[in-house]
């Protein structure tokens, strides 16, 4: 059982999971204020249309209702968290990358045939497409 309970402490206090409860709980509290923002900013000037809120819209079929205004102010609240989401994410990719240098390219493992023009390996004295013995000055 000690065991157990250290492997469970070296776990949850790893950076990963640490970090991932903070993100967690800060994200939480942005659903808040972006839910704030649309039902009480955006909804309201798009509810000039029909009322002063989206959520007032509503379908009536026989004895069911359906909230469609509802439906779209949820739409709306995934939408700007996406987009904020998204850009949060290429400013944080952005800060990561400065200061890393570029990879260097690759070495080619290929080469192309002089006569035949096909890619054969590197390493090649004679062309498997064509059959030519190829010159051992060409790489």
């Amino acid at each position: 059982m000690k065991k157990f309970l250290e492997e469970f402490k070296a776990f949850a206090l790893r950076g990963n999971v640490m970090d991932m409860a903070i993100g967690v709980i800060i994200g939480g509290a942005f659903t808040t204020i972006v839910t704030s923002l649309t039902e009480n900013l955006i909804n309201p000037i798009l509810g000039l249309a029909g009322g002063t809120d989206l959520s007032g819209f509503v379908l009536s079929l026989g004895g069911i209702e359906l909230r469609y205004g509802a439906f779209l102010t949820s739409v709306i609240n995934f939408l700007i968290m996406a987009l904020v989401l998204f850009c949060l994410l290429k400013a944080v990719n952005k800060l990561l990358s400065i200061g890393k240098k570029p990879e260097a390219p690759a070495a080619p493992t290929t080469k192309k045939c002089p006569f035949c023009c096909s890619e054969i390996p590197i390493a090649a004295v004679k062309c498997a497409h064509c059959a030519s013995d190829l010159p051992k000055d060409e790489t």
